[in-house]
């Protein structure tokens, strides 16, 4: 019977880990690491000709960044990049110098609409650069009216 009793109370200790809440706060941007290289020149104008020359894209209308190559290449000069613990992750425009933006600092954090399962918590920061950790949790920011004056000291909590 003892046995049982032990077993019971280790089942509960893992349970109540398990239901303890994540806290997060927005990456500092100096302690990412880099998940993927830039797009070199050539895979870029390669990749344009045959995005740009897709017939179901243009029936489709989503040939915008196809006007100019500069639009193009705008949008898809990105590298992917993720905080220190792999929580968050985001793309960076490779045309951004890193010493540039490895200093911003957050100037927002919000919840977006669950996409079917998955809740995304997105930190901003300037020149449009989002990080974002997606979860099947339920999440929820700490102070919101707090979080608007000052998003570097913001605070969510998922369980």
């Amino acid at each position: 019977m003892m046995h049982r009793f032990t077993l019971c109370g280790a089942l509960g200790a893992l349970l109540s880990l398990s239901v303890a809440a994540t806290e997060l706060s927005c990456p500092d941007l100096a302690t990412l690491t880099q998940v993927n290289g830039c797009p070199s020149e050539e895979e870029l104008q390669y990749t344009y000709t045959g995005y740009c020359s897709d017939n179901a894209m243009a029936y489709a209308n989503k040939t915008d960044p196809c006007i100019r190559y500069a639009d193009y290449r705008k949008l898809k000069n990105l590298a992917l990049w993720e905080s220190a613990d792999g929580k968050f992750d985001g793309y960076v425009s490779c045309d951004l110098p890193e010493r540039q933006w490895q200093g911003f600092k957050p100037t927002g954090i919000k919840l977006a609409a669950p996409a079917g399962k998955v809740a995304r918590l997105i930190c901003s920061y300037p020149q449009g650069i989002n990080f974002t950790y997606r979860t099947r949790e339920t999440c929820t920011i700490a102070d919101a009216q707090a979080c608007a004056k000052d998003a570097a000291a913001c605070r969510a909590s998922c369980n």
